[in-house]
This record gives C-alpha cells, structure tokens and sequence, in this order.
C-alpha cells in the first residue's frame, strides 16, 4: 500500500511540475488570433528609435524578449495585461523579439498565443548595435525592459523577469503625469 501512495504521490509531482510550465495565454480580443493574423516586422538598430517613438502614447514600454528564455515566457502574460488594462490611459506596449531566424515561426505563434493583436517586432543586425539604440548600460540580458515618458526619455529599465504588480507600480505614476508637448512636436 504504501509504495502505492509513494508512486501516486511522484506522479502526481510530475503532472504538477509539466503543468507548471505550460503557457498560459492570454485572451486574445476580440477573438482568438492566428498565426496569420500576427503583425511581425523586422527591425533594426538604426530604426528602433521611431518603432519605439512615444506618438499619442504617454507611457511606451519596450520589453526585449525570446522564446527560448523562460523568464521572458513567464512576464509575458502579465504583460499583455499591463497593456490591456492601461491602453486607454496612454500605455503602449512594445514587443522586439531577440529570437534567431530559425525561431522565428514558433515566436509568431507565440505572440499568437498570447493574444498579441498589435504590431510587434523582431530584432535584426548585431547584438552590440541593438544593445546600445535602447540604452547602453543593458547588458543584453532577457527579458529586458525600457519604459519611456511622453517626450520619449528613458524613465526606468531593468534585466530580468517582472511580475505584475512591479510592471504596474512602473508605468501608473507614468500615465498620470502631465503631457507637457503637443502631439506636433513629438511626431
């Protein structure tokens, strides 16, 4: 009896821990998305000041992600959240995938997944070159992320995954400041 419950227990264990690592996705809205459906485009260093320009935006926040990093997969959907729950007050997201070519099909489905229904980007070019367009103190590590005020200045950045509550304490004081340019003189 008991190498029974011993072995009930271990498998129990198991199913847990595979479960564990299983994507949650996020909602897509309306619908959910396919793969088609999915705007992915190709950016590099020398571009990713006007992808990540703030526009009508009040926040922008920049996360640099893969589909090879667990952490990365991990945020992700409190990410899309973040973004769901504060578009309207001024946050915008901005996803740049840092996955090789080869992974690129299984980071669309990702996004896909996760309900991602606005334009997203991959990184193309060299690392050092990506590396310093965002800020030159990012050591490149995954997940990374960049949040950005209205007049487009780097308010905060950091290495590493980040649960809900820390994205959400980052961009709220963000979004309730006070817009001090025109929409003229940010295009």
């Amino acid at each position: 009896m008991r190498p029974r419950i011993l072995l009930i227990t271990a498998l129990a264990f198991v199913l847990g821990a595979c479960a564990a690592r299983e994507e949650k996705p996020v909602a897509a809205k309306p619908d959910s998305l396919t793969v088609d459906q999915v705007l992915f485009t190709p950016v590099a260093a020398e571009s990713l000041s006007t992808v990540i320009r703030p526009g009508d935006s009040k926040v922008t926040l920049v996360n640099v992600w893969a589909t090879w990093c667990e952490p990365c997969r991990e945020e992700f959907p409190g990410l899309v959240k973040l973004a769901r729950t504060y578009e309207h007050d001024g946050l915008r997201v901005v996803f740049v995938s840092a996955d090789f070519t080869e992974a690129l099909p299984e980071a669309r489905t990702f996004l896909a997944r996760q309900g991602v229904d606005w334009p997203t980007w991959y990184k193309t070019g060299g690392d050092q070159a990506f590396i310093d367009a965002l800020d030159s103190k990012w050591t490149g590590a995954l997940p990374g992320t960049f949040v950005y005020d209205a007049q487009g200045k780097l308010r905060d950045s950091w290495e590493g995954k980040a649960d809900y509550a820390k994205l959400e304490a980052t961009v709220r004081p963000l979004l309730s400041l006070p817009d001090t340019t025109s929409k003229e003189s940010r295009s």
